[in-house]
């Protein structure tokens, strides 16, 4: 009986699969399996992955002649699984030795869900630990909707990212994520992971090695793929309970005026529709929640904000200069 599947989505990945696949390596059990989603690679990918197949047990590869983004191959791995739990790895990270039969070992102690864990975030040669946003005690089963307030600090729901957790793979399709989506698609992933499970636990647990800034990444390109963060949070507001809105207001705020503070990566023609779609869909969120969340953001991103939606109320005369929610 499989017990973990690790389902490994790359695309054109030939500088880092190497990496992430010898870490694999270095976790390899017999009741572990590993997916490679290879999402139509055009360079050296392929052959890189078929030389670990005798090198890695329990190694399998699905490839697809064109590419479907993140999130199907995501979903293509996800439907190949057999394990009792699930987690993911993109394929320019890699994983600290040991970590994923420590990832079982939580998740089967505290019997919940799904566990979510920090991360160390590489920069060139350097690494910063990045800790999941918990208020609450960690190595303690807790309430998956409680963890999404409150509105003000950052919370569960601000550190979406799939493969910082392990997963129990019979949560079924609250593991699969929007295929619509070509970036952001983690955001209304991690909504809906917290508003329609039971139960989850953090632990202070750091084994993922995460490449930021990496060349040709969804983070570095600016185009039309961007505009799906519009859709993304579509999707976050979409039947939402009125309890989580000021949350998700919040959220979608700080993220709108980060994407707008790294605007120039776009085309005068693609910005101009990012800018439009943004004011439209602001114009659409309740005035006093959107002018509560403008007046905590740092002085830069809150002038960003009125530039784009300029008859927003002003704000309060006791401010927050700092954005808790901004992205990592």
């Amino acid at each position: 009986m499989i017990t973990l599947s690790v389902v490994v989505p790359v695309r054109d990945g030939e500088r880092y699969i190497a990496d992430a696949l010898a870490s694999l390596c270095r976790n390899a059990r017999r009741d572990f399996e590993f997916i490679v989603v290879d999402d139509g690679s055009k360079d050296a990918t392929g052959d890189i992955v078929e030389d670990f197949l005798l090198d890695l047990p329990g190694l399998s590869v699905l490839r697809n002649r064109t590419p479907v983004g993140l999130a199907d191959a995501r979903n293509a791995g996800l439907s190949a699984a057999s394990g009792r739990y699930v987690t993911f790895m993109d394929g320019d990270d890699w994983l600290a030795p040991g970590y994923l039969a420590s990832l079982v070992e939580a998740v089967e102690g505290l019997g919940c869900d799904f566990v979510r864990t920090d991360h160390i975030q590489v920069e060139g040669r350097k690494r910063v630990v990045h800790r999941a946003p918990l208020a609450a005690p960690r190595g303690t089963v807790l309430d998956a909707r409680g963890a999404i307030m409150p509105a003000g600090v950052r919370t569960m729901v601000d550190y979406p990212y799939a493969w910082a957790g392990i997963y129990r793979r019979s949560l079924g399709d609250l593991l699969h994520f929007p295929g619509s989506l070509h970036t952001a698609e983690d955001r209304p992933w991690i909504w809906r992971l917290h508003r329609e499970a039971a139960t989850f636990a953090v632990v202070s647990l750091a084994g993922v090695f995460y490449r930021r800034l990496v060349s040709g990444s969804l983070t570095q390109v600016g185009d039309e793929r961007q505009l799906h963060f519009f859709d993304a949070f579509e999707l976050v507001f979409k039947d939402l309970e009125p309890e989580f809105l000021p949350k998700a207001v919040r959220n979608f705020c700080a993220l709108l005026a980060h994407h707008l503070d790294i605007g120039d990566r776009l085309t005068p023609e693609l910005r101009a529709r990012f800018e439009e779609r943004g004011a439209e869909m602001v114009g659409r969120l309740p005035p006093d929640l959107v002018t509560e969340s403008v007046a905590r953001m740092a002085c830069e991103r809150e002038a960003l904000l009125r530039a784009l939606v300029p008859g927003l109320p002003p704000s309060p005369h006791i401010r927050v200069r700092r954005d808790r929610e901004e992205p990592q």
